[in-house]
């Protein structure tokens, strides 16, 4: 191979052989960096501990809804609390309201509450559920 002037030409490329390594080495470095990042986010926001889902709805005037929801946890001895809202026919939120489900020999259970809205009701839903209880919400 002829050697060009680096001055005038720049730097020489790499070989072919080379160059097949550096592909190699940058395709292995991609796929491990994928794996880190799917065990990362799989450890982070795979299954949760407690799922909630809205079993029905009805809407019981014009400010309330009941909702009722199916709760199922990993540990039923863990209480747990779950975020149900009010949304009107634009989707927004206009009611909230945080239930306790207390312990349980059972890993599903059927809560029911009612929440009050701003605006008329449309449907209720529920935000999600989650294992850290509050304090306020335990009853003592």
């Amino acid at each position: 191979m002829i050697e060009r002037p680096a001055a005038r030409y720049g730097r020489q490329r790499l070989s072919g052989r080379r160059r097949r390594w550096a592909a190699i080495a940058l395709t292995a470095l991609a796929l491990v960096a994928g794996v880190v990042v799917a065990l990362v986010a799989s450890a982070r926001f795979g299954s949760s501990d407690v799922t909630g889902e809205v079993g029905a709805y009805e809407l019981l005037g014009d400010d309330t809804v009941s909702v009722t929801i199916t709760v199922t946890r990993k540990d039923p001895s863990r209480p747990v609390t779950c975020i149900v809202r009010a949304r009107s026919v634009d989707g927004s939120e206009t009611g909230r309201r945080e239930v306790l489900v207390p312990p349980s020999t059972e890993k599903t259970v059927l809560v029911t509450t009612e929440v009050t809205a701003t605006r008329q009701p449309a449907l209720g839903d529920i935000y999600g559920c989650g294992v850290d209880v509050p304090p306020y919400l335990v009853s003592s």
